[in-house]
């Protein structure tokens, strides 16, 4: 944590008329072209993180002057800050500096005064080479300090169990890769049947702790009376439940699946394991270090749920230090034939019989929308060797209904899938069908919408995103 003060200016007191200083010029759209040359040509080594410096331009303290790489900063007054900016008028946590392919990402975090880049409030925006942040009665200076070369596309099609040759396959593969060769805490997002814990254990595999054990916890399991045991415990109890998932992934990674579903007193302790790098058992008189990599997972968007207060924000900030997003199926179709060719491959090894499917069926199977992703299209290929080719005509015979007005039926056909592939469809048709119900009300305007529905208009672009509906349906507003 970097600690800094910060003098009020009757200048920086009006954010909206941010003063541009005379050895600094403004900065234009070539700004953001010249950060994305930095950062594609390098005289460094390839995959290298880049440095950045923060400088607090009117504040005094020590350091005035941050040089950083980590991938993300978080900016506040208070202690869950990364850089402490005293400063009375700055939210405890105030906004990020986010580092994604190509670029530098200025994120606000539901801050009080806002968030301002060049004498705009923003909510998220892309940094140039050089840019003045403005927070409360503080301006913050970030400068790119190196040349670097973003790791290039991952050049096979596997990594670990993960299969794909997509374009966004092989960018989550180089991402993978490259967290895998770090010991920092990672969050997986993505929807369920994306392989979250497939990645999840492909990284550790890669990683130096793969000598360790690999020990997962169903988060949404835990109850409060049950985690003192379950996550914390030093050995095993009477009734013969094992240690602790902590004292039994020492020396290797402890894959949180679903954290979003962990009780409000369990996050609580959890993140004071985090936070002190060691484990308070009720049973023991002192507290025992962990060593553990910590790699979590969730279906759901962390970052909106910690702003509303559905989930711990210091919890989250901790979990996210490293964050990467599975694609789910629809967004890498091409990748259906080679997974089809993949499950064919097991399902013969298994079975000890040569199976094959026409090639008008797995041109059928690439042009559904798989919302239960990879995980619904390997039980559809099984189904159809079981029952033959015909069955594809019923695969959506078991699908919950859809539409509004069935979310409340008995959904008896469901019950042939796991629960959270059916979870996931329902899921996915609501949203679906309530943002291009709010987005025809408001004919089209984005904006509207998002008001009307009471969300941040970034995530509600990101929800449009995800269905691929932006671009149909944008307009301006």
């Amino acid at each position: 944590m970097w600690r800094v003060g910060a003098q009020r200016s009757p200048l920086l007191g009006a954010p909206s008329t941010w003063p541009v200083r005379d050895d600094q010029p403004a900065q234009t759209l070539d700004g953001l072209q010249n950060m994305s040359a930095l950062m594609s040509h390098s005289s460094s080594s390839v995959g290298a993180a880049p440095r950045y410096r923060l400088r607090v331009a009117s504040g005094a303290g020590a350091p005035s002057v941050v040089t950083a790489q980590a991938e993300r900063m978080v900016i506040g007054r208070g202690p869950r800050a990364d850089l402490v900016v005293e400063d009375a008028s700055v939210s405890p946590v105030h906004c990020e500096i986010c580092r994604e392919p190509g670029c530098f990402v200025l994120r606000d975090l539901g801050s009080d005064r806002g968030t301002w880049l060049r004498g705009v409030r923003v909510r998220e925006a892309v940094l140039p080479i050089e840019a003045s942040i403005g927070i409360g009665d503080s301006e913050i200076v970030f400068s790119l300090l190196d040349h670097v070369t973003e790791a290039g596309p991952y050049a096979g099609r596997r990594f670990g169990s993960l299969i794909g040759e997509s374009k966004p396959m092989r960018s989550l593969f180089a991402r993978l890769s490259r967290a895998a060769t770090r010991d920092t805490t990672l969050l997986l997002v993505g929807q369920s049947g994306t392989g979250k814990e497939l990645a999840a254990r492909a990284v550790h595999e890669v990683g130096r702790r793969n000598q360790g054990p690999f020990v997962v916890v169903d988060c949404g399991s835990i109850k409060p009376a049950q985690a003192d045991h379950q996550l914390f415990g030093l050995a095993a109890d009477a009734s013969g439940q094992p240690a602790g998932a902590f004292v039994r992934a020492r020396g290797g990674t402890l894959f949180l699946d679903e954290v979003a579903e962990l009780h409000a007193d369990v996050q609580r302790r959890l993140l004071r394991v985090l936070e002190e790098r060691q484990v308070r058992p009720a049973s023991a008189a002192e507290p025992v270090p962990i060593d553990v990599r910590i790699i979590a997972a969730t279906q759901r968007d962390l970052q909106p749920r910690a702003h509303e207060g559905e989930f711990r924000d210091d919890l989250y900030y901790r979990l996210a230090v490293t964050r990467v997003r599975l694609p789910p199926l629809r967004e890498r179709s091409s990748d259906i034939p080679l997974l089809i060719e993949h499950f064919l491959e097991q399902f013969s090894r298994r079975d000890g019989v040569a199976y094959g499917l026409d090639q008008s069926v797995a041109q059928q199977l690439s042009l559904r929308p798989w919302p239960g992703n990879v995980r619904e299209l390997r039980n559809a290929v099984e189904q159809i060797l079981a029952f033959g080719s015909d069955e594809i005509e019923h695969l959506d015979s078991t699908a919950p209904a859809s539409g509004l007005q069935g979310q409340g039926a008995h959904p008896s056909g469901a019950v042939a899938l796991p629960f959270k592939v059916a979870k996931a469809r329902v899921l996915e048709r609501f949203e679906r069908e309530y943002l291009t119900a709010v987005l025809e009300r408001h004919g089209g305007n984005i904006t509207a919408a998002a008001l009307a529905a009471e969300v941040d208009r970034v995530h509600f672009l990101r929800l449009l995103d995800r269905y691929g509906m932006r671009k149909t349906r944008n307009r301006p507003g």
